[in-house]
């Protein structure tokens, strides 16, 4: 029997699920990388040969084998005290595994837990500190001219199941929440949210659950200790990640809407969901995804309180940012804007499978970061139809790297 050694980590360095873009200061090109998981608050810009080293630091390729992989591309020597020099900052900054990013991230973890509430991580960033200026910027949103109408809701007075809403920036994609929450405003409003959201920086467990009430600068949200008690004690491991709520922002910008459309007392379940439609074709995958979302519905049902489920996610990710090799054209946006809407049909009739099949015909070549809580929402909910009500995108950088979302709700 043959046994293999772990391999060094400063000669096979292993970069964490870093998020990164394009930019350009005056001639030269370069690539900003930052941590999405909020475990380091460093950025570090790198020029693309640079990069081009970092992206194979994956525990494969050795220090040589870069060495000589960048030879073939560059046509010049690396120096290996230059790619070391590289890996010291790397892992100063935690941005790569190793034993001194496991200690910061078990120390964090620990931290979390320690805390009786989840805090409002962007509050001050992506919109307002302050109770009053925030309730004038949600307002805003509302009456903006890209906001919803002010006819009444053909759903007044129904009961609401589901509702999609995007997670781009408020700033920028507020109104389009708005036309969500204004059919939440207007119907019959549950006694329960549970909101399952885009885990950005990934989940080794595909789901990510926390029973932490969440702070806003309109007060405080609480969880439903009764169903998240019932639902760890049928998936506990889904709770193991937690931490994964501290830095993400996808269940956070959903609470203000709430806080000012519903209008009665109500709770939520706050959970973070990453998986692809692609990894649905893993047996393993497929099983652990269905092993909770059974346990999930299970729960809800049983509980007896009427449930609305809130998919915070977005839609295609467009451009250098996101690995295409040019950025889009109005022809390509336009294109994937047809894409993107014959998808959502089989959204809105409420068929999980063909919606994952979709995707899966195009091997995700649009990278359709919500698949994972739409899809959540779309085995969850018993409903008769949904209904896409806006739709829009979002630019996010100099070459033109273009975000899609919607809003749409379920009765």
């Amino acid at each position: 029997m043959t046994i293999h050694a772990a391999k060094d980590p400063t000669q096979y360095p292993v970069l964490r699920n870093l998020q990164f873009s394009p930019i350009k200061q005056g001639e030269d090109q370069l690539v900003v990388l930052w941590d999405p998981s909020g475990l380091s608050k460093e950025k570090l810009v790198l020029p693309l040969n640079f990069f081009f080293i970092v992206q194979h630091f994956d525990g494969e390729h050795s220090i040589p084998d870069i060495g000589a992989l960048y030879l073939k591309q560059f046509g010049e020597f690396l120096l290996p005290s230059k790619v070391e020099q590289l890996v010291a900052d790397l892992e100063q900054k935690l941005f790569l595994e190793g034993e001194r990013t496991e200690s910061a991230r078990q120390q964090v973890r620990l931290e979390y837990r320690q805390q009786s509430k989840r805090p409002a991580a962007f509050a001050g960033r992506s919109y307002e500190a302050d109770g009053a200026k925030l309730k004038r910027q949600l307002d805003g949103f509302f009456s903006s001219g890209e906001g919803p109408d002010f006819k009444p809701s053909e759903n007044r007075g129904k009961l609401i199941k589901g509702l999609v809403a995007p997670t781009y920036d408020l700033k920028q994609a507020g109104p389009v929440y708005a036309w969500g929450y204004k059919e939440l405003q207007e119907c019959e409003q549950p006694d329960v949210y549970a909101i399952v959201g885009t885990a950005h920086a990934g989940l080794e467990n595909f789901f990510a659950v926390t029973d932490k009430d969440f702070e806003t600068p309109l007060g405080v949200v609480k969880a439903d200790r009764t169903i998240l008690d019932r639902l760890k004690g049928l998936v506990p491991e889904y709770f193991e990640e937690d931490i994964a709520h501290q830095s993400e922002h996808a269940i956070e910008f959903q609470l203000p809407f709430l806080q000012t459309t519903v209008g009665k007392p109500f709770s939520i379940v706050p959970i973070l969901s990453s998986f692809s439609a692609m990894s649905l074709n893993d047996s393993t995958v497929r099983t652990s995804v269905d092993r909770f979302l059974t346990a999930l519905q299970d729960t809800l049902v049983s509980s007896g309180k009427t449930v609305c489920v809130i998919a915070a996610g977005e839609l295609a990710h467009l451009g250098l940012r996101y690995g295409d090799s040019a950025p889009p054209t109005d022809f390509s946006f336009h294109r994937s804007m047809q894409r993107d809407l014959e998808m959502l049909k089989h959204v809105e009739e409420l068929q999980p499978e063909a919606f994952a099949q979709f995707i899966q015909k195009e091997q995700d070549q649009r990278r359709i970061s919500g698949f994972s809580p739409i899809y959540s929402l779309l085995r969850l909910i018993q409903a008769e139809k949904g209904q896409v009500l806006r739709y829009d995108r979002g630019i996010t950088d100099q070459y033109n790297s273009t975000v899609t979302y919607a809003s749409l709700t379920f009765f």
